[in-house]
């Protein structure tokens, strides 16, 4: 699997741009490269067939830009690589090579607008800096290179699912421990997955797993089963049950004698605090001088040393139970993702060529197997609907609440529910390559892209703790040793000062408030791709949609058809028999309304696309071409009365083109793609919440105004690709802007833009080119991932306060002697379960309250 874009599929990544002639891709290089760095163009070709794209547009809104030889030049910034899925890689006659489209993809249609590849969208580097994008995404490339060393041919890649891991501090702690060992090449911790990846040059697991126990944590293989492997509840809290049994003991005895008391309150807090000063060994070793552990060493030998034996042993209880505590919180935090990989079953049953059932394990499962599933059962991989129309809940993974009903040959997603009958499927995912895996690759590779302000802070405390211990040992200096103060008072005061200094509150307050978002935007079927880009959906000021297949359906219907000569049956027949064959929306349209009117369709001769005017062939000896109606030969002049219905029909917003024997117009044909139901309910809940937004469309202007006026939107028609992407450079040029599209030649103007959004009609593309995707197609939730967003910084807000205020509070009330050791173990463990529970409440985020 590919750690760049966690694609198990044979791919290129390249960041040169890419040259070549007007049909062919050449690939100059394919490293990753920084635009910043290089000083050169950062960009990359785009293709797609017209099934990808925004086909039913006339004026090239959904051009295909591969058929008509575009090379769409793109700001890569933070998103350094372009995906170039299903394409095989040729030598051409001039040794350059090619990327040349499968065998079976669609040809070059009609009705599309050529694309010219001149340089209208080109960018260089200076743009994408300009734009400040790459200062803010430096780290994570730096995270991603990091994260793509980790799959090498020569090395050894291994995964172990982790257990005892309470915060993304501890994961930063088992990440530096494991690098520690020689040998090991890359090491990566994924806190909402739990799991370890780790690169060697050699084999290595025992060795892995030694160190990691030592730094506290049990790693269990990535086949075994976690919930087998989870230790008993006496076993989990064994540490904090034998010393809060000590401490009764403990005062028991020293309400009879103050000084068996007092060795008893000894001997509790050398027993609980070995394991700790263990491991804040281990940690040390490991370059994590600065731990929790550390600093509870550190404070409990000092107030054994000043004889404070009963706070000392209620210290390292407070912290024992402030430790359950963080991670009880975050288990929870974790929800969210556990219950996702629990959608998947165990079992599955196959139906074998000779019709025997036989129920095998989810791993053995292969594409191509054929598996039945029963009503209240879940899919355990993607599959296609072979024999009978069925309902799905899907709610799981894309919030939409109500069954959908699957028709046979349509795709279901691996966790959707059958609800109403007994059902066979076409297993045709890939073993670890099904919806639910790729949402889970998503969520860990969200986690390397962290939100700017996470980086701040991540920044922030690595000089905080070192700068506050510097500070508690000059409380613990000065006030002896300048002005005669007592040292066992103030060495008192400086110890509570270190276990303030603890930074684990201000740590985990903004990763545990963005863990939560994703996790409640995942459960509305809404995809977001880090920290990173769940900040930046905060800060959008205006939305661009595509229009065909993003606020459309995407699936152009016949409307009319107007037979001058008054034979409207002859006109469909032989229209549907030129496009007899083709894959293109609205030759399908048109051949299926011939088909529902049970015309027989011939077979044409002579058939030819005619790029950016028509098609034409041969049908019952006559020649007939279908035109777009505003690329009719010179030579061809309708009348007012037609003309007049050729406005018309564009005044409703409606493709059209002109039929014509010889040069002879007979007759005219129209389409439309109807705007999705919920598409005016988004732009209405976009301005409330004080977001623009506007529609690019490669629609002639009157099909663009009557689609825009229905719902209320500002539109820019008459779009080419490279033209879509120098909009919304513009538009990003004065404020943040989103891009929603729903396929791959929307991708050069999703990537220009602050954040790319991606439609769920384009699952490969929504979830390897775009920041965010939606699973599902209603627009209606992107108002909704605004809100979640906005809510998500706010947390993160109110958890700094918390965090810092706290802190700030007992530091001062230390100085002045109100508040002791064990207050400032409440403090530090407190704060953590306030900053963990306040951002659990985006778990239950409803955007209508």
């Amino acid at each position: 699997m590919c750690a760049q874009c966690n694609s198990k599929k044979n791919h290129i990544h390249t960041t040169k741009a890419a040259v070549g002639s007007a049909s062919t891709v050449k690939v100059e290089s394919a490293v990753t490269t920084d635009c910043c760095s290089t000083g050169t163009s950062s960009s990359c070709s785009s293709t797609s067939d017209t099934s990808d794209g925004d086909d039913g547009d006339d004026g090239g809104d959904g051009g295909d830009a591969a058929s008509s030889g575009a090379v769409i030049n793109q700001p890569l910034a933070d998103k350094s690589m372009t995906k170039f899925k299903a394409f095989t890689t040729v030598e051409n006659a001039d040794s350059s090579s090619v990327l040349t489209p499968p065998s079976g993809s669609t040809q070059p249609h009609c009705h599309d607008t050529p694309i010219s590849h001149n340089a209208a969208g080109s960018s260089n580097a200076s743009d994408c800096c300009s734009a400040g994008q790459c200062s803010a995404n430096e780290d994570v490339l730096k995270d991603e290179s990091i994260e793509a060393a980790l799959v090498n041919e020569s090395g050894h890649t291994q995964r172990w699912n982790i257990l005892g891991m309470d915060c993304p501090s501890c994961a930063a702690k088992l990440e530096k421990a494991v690098l520690s060992l020689t040998g090991v090449e890359q090491a990566k911790v994924m806190f909402a997955t739990e799991k370890l990846v780790v690169s060697s040059a050699s084999p290595m697991a025992d060795k892995i797993e030694a160190k990691a126990k030592e730094a506290g944590f049990r790693l269990v293989g990535s086949t075994s089963s976690v919930k087998d492997d989870q230790p008993s509840f006496i076993q989990q809290h064994f540490a904090v049950i034998a010393i809060a049994f000590m401490m009764i003991v403990s005062f028991a005895i020293d309400s009879q004698s103050e000084f068996y008391g007092l060795i008893a309150f000894s001997v509790t807090t050398i027993l609980g605090l070995i394991p700790i000063l263990k491991k804040s060994i281990n940690l040390a070793k490991s370059c994590s001088p600065f731990s929790i552990e550390t600093l509870m060493s550190i404070a409990a030998l000092g107030a054994l040393y000043l004889g404070e034996t009963a706070e000392a042993a209620m210290v390292l209880l407070l912290f024992l139970l402030g430790e359950q505590l963080e991670g009880y919180a975050a288990s929870r935090a974790r929800s969210g993702v556990k219950a996702l990989m629990d959608l998947v079953p165990e079992e599955a049953t196959v139906v074998r060529p000779n019709g025997e059932r036989t129920k095998v394990a989810v791993e053995s499962l292969k594409k191509g197997d054929v598996i039945e599933v029963a009503p209240g059962a879940r899919l355990p991989a993607d599959g296609i609907v072979l024999d009978i129309a069925a309902s799905f809940d899907e709610s799981a993974l894309t919030g939409e609440s109500v069954p959908v009903e699957r028709m046979p040959g349509d795709k279901v997603m691996a966790g959707s529910l059958v609800a109403d009958k007994v059902v066979q499927l076409t297993i045709e995912s890939e073993q670890g390559d099904n919806a639910i895996d790729r949402i889970l690759h998503l969520i860990e590779d969200a986690e390397s892209r962290k939100a700017p302000l996470e980086r701040f802070l991540d920044k922030f405390s690595r000089w905080y703790t070192p700068a506050m211990i510097v500070l508690a040992a000059l409380v613990i200096v000065i006030p002896p040793m300048l002005f005669g103060q007592s040292w066992d008072e103030w060495l008192y005061k400086g110890l509570t000062l270190l276990l303030i200094a603890c930074p684990c509150a201000l740590v985990i307050s903004t990763p545990a408030a963005i863990t939560s978002g994703l996790a409640a935007a995942a459960k509305r079927g809404a995809l977001i791709k880090g920290g990173a880009a769940l900040e930046q959906l905060g800060h959008i000021q205006t939305v661009a949609f595509d229009k065909t297949g993003t606020l459309t359906e995407g699936k152009p219907v016949m409307t009319d058809l107007v037979s001058w000569e008054g034979d409207e049956t002859r006109l469909l027949r032989q229209a549907a028999a030129i496009e007899a064959g083709s894959l293109h929306p609205l030759a399908m349209a048109v051949i299926k309304a011939a088909e529902n009117k049970g015309i027989h369709i011939p077979e044409a001769k002579h058939r030819e696309a005619l790029v950016g005017k028509g098609i034409q062939g041969e049908v019952d000896g006559e020649m007939l071409l279908l035109c777009a109606a505003d690329r009719l030969p010179e030579s061809v002049l309708l009348t007012v009365e037609q003309q007049q219905t050729v406005d018309n029909l564009e005044n409703q917003g409606k493709t059209l083109v002109v039929a014509m024997r010889g040069s002879l117009p007979v007759g005219v044909i129209a389409w439309r793609d109807n705007l999705r139901d919920d598409a005016a309910k988004a732009i209405i809940a976009l301005k409330e919440i004080g977001v623009g937004a506007v529609m690019l469309t490669g629609d002639n202007r009157r099909a663009a105004s009557a689609i825009a006026a229905d719902i209320g939107i500002d539109f820019r028609a008459g779009l080419l690709p490279a033209d879509k992407v120098s909009a919304v450079r513009e538009m990003n040029d004065r404020h943040n802007i989103a891009m929603v599209g729903d396929g791959i030649n929307d991708a050069p103007a999703m990537k220009t833009a602050s954040i790319g959004i991606a439609m769920g009609g384009g699952t490969d593309v929504a979830l390897e080119t775009a920041d965010a995707a939606l699973t599902h197609n209603r627009v209606s939730e992107l108002p909704n991932m605004i809100a979640l967003s906005r809510a998500t910084l706010a947390n993160i807000r109110q958890n700094i306060v918390l965090a810092l205020g706290l802190k700030g509070v007992f530091l001062v009330t230390t100085l002045l002697g109100m508040t002791g050791l064990w207050v400032a173990v409440l403090a530090d463990s407190g704060a953590t379960a306030l900053v963990t529970l306040n951002a659990l409440r985006l778990l239950r985020f409803n955007p209508d309250k």
